[in-house]
């Protein structure tokens, strides 16, 4: 029963998760599919609704910085400042685990990222539970991630065992993943807090690590080239010039297009991305021609989804 008429839907998720149960969770980036983390069943349900490989890990969502030594080892100076001035918030920091923690949600790395969202539903929920919740999106793998309530039930439906409607996400692009195991740490996924922001928090600690490409196996969520993906082609160019000269050529060929141009107003572009993406699915839609904005702010985020929905991440 996704929208029960009770006057503590919180409450009724809290027994859900008790249970073992599935629950979709706004955060202020997309919706997530929470499960205790400290419940491996629950767990492994994640990955059966999502369709998700064993081997990609989980973030686990807590209520607070302070609950973040009960979950890592090890912590750096790096991690510290960086939760300190950003949770909660949209920022997942990837962290030595502690030795509770089980491989199921890590992937058999011995990582963990961790979050606190800053949501008020999923803070909330989030100390109410008193746990941690493993989250990744609330949507099939690999898929376009979920930015309302609906996109959750259309995507997973009776997979998920009851959904907290917290209205459309006011970010809408998941979060800045940095690696904070490494010196300096390296921003491993593009998110909500810009990639300037970081490397600003961390002077004097090291900096951050720029590079972008070659970074190995998939440490995080996010991190395969093809992600973030509708069912419609994606095609990226740099110029809006260059998107309307390519989207006259398909239409040529009888193609049915879109032209998706972030490049103005990067808060709401990252806000409605994903329901860009989604609506052209629903139109039936031949190809996206999609121009990545400017590599700066939000601009960042933007552009890794577009390359990974293109399948050029």
């Amino acid at each position: 029963m996704p929208f029960p008429d009770d006057h503590d839907p919180v409450g009724h998720a809290l027994s859900v998760l008790r249970a073992g149960g599935l629950v979709g969770m706004p955060t202020e980036t997309v919706y997530g599919l929470a499960a205790d983390a400290a419940n491996d069943l629950a767990v492994h349900k994640i990955f059966r609704a999502k369709g998700r490989p064993a081997d990609h890990p989980l973030i686990v969502h807590i209520g607070s910085a302070e609950q973040m030594s009960v979950w890592a080892n090890n912590i750096s100076p790096a991690a510290v400042r960086l939760a300190d001035t950003c949770w909660p918030g949209p920022l997942t920091l990837l962290v030595p685990k502690a030795e509770k923690v089980s491989p199921v949600v890590t992937g058999g790395r011995d990582t963990v990222g961790l979050r606190v969202p800053a949501h008020p539903i999923a803070l909330d929920l989030l100390r109410r539970f008193g746990g941690g919740l493993a989250a990744p999106s609330a949507n099939k793998f690999g898929h376009v991630s979920p930015t309302t309530a609906g996109h959750v039930l259309a995507d997973l439906g009776a997979a998920v065992d009851f959904v907290l409607d917290g209205g459309p996400c006011p970010i809408g692009v998941e979060s800045t993943i940095v690696d904070c195991t490494v010196s300096p740490a390296q921003i491993l996924r593009p998110g909500g807090i810009p990639n300037e922001a970081i490397a600003e928090l961390l002077e004097g600690l090291g900096g951050i690590d720029r590079r972008i490409d070659d970074l190995g196996p998939s440490r995080a969520s996010g991190m395969l080239s093809s992600h973030y993906a509708p069912r419609c082609r994606v095609e990226i160019v740099e110029t809006a010039a260059n998107a309307d000269q390519r989207a006259e050529f398909l239409r040529a060929l009888g193609q049915h297009v879109d032209v998706i141009d972030p490049s103005g107003d990067l808060t709401l572009a990252a806000q409605q991305l994903y329901a860009w993406l989604r609506n052209a699915d629903e139109r039936e839609i031949d190809t996206v021609v999609a121009v990545l904005p400017p590599p700066q702010g939000l601009g960042h985020a933007i552009r890794d989804r577009l390359r990974k929905a293109a399948g050029k991440g």
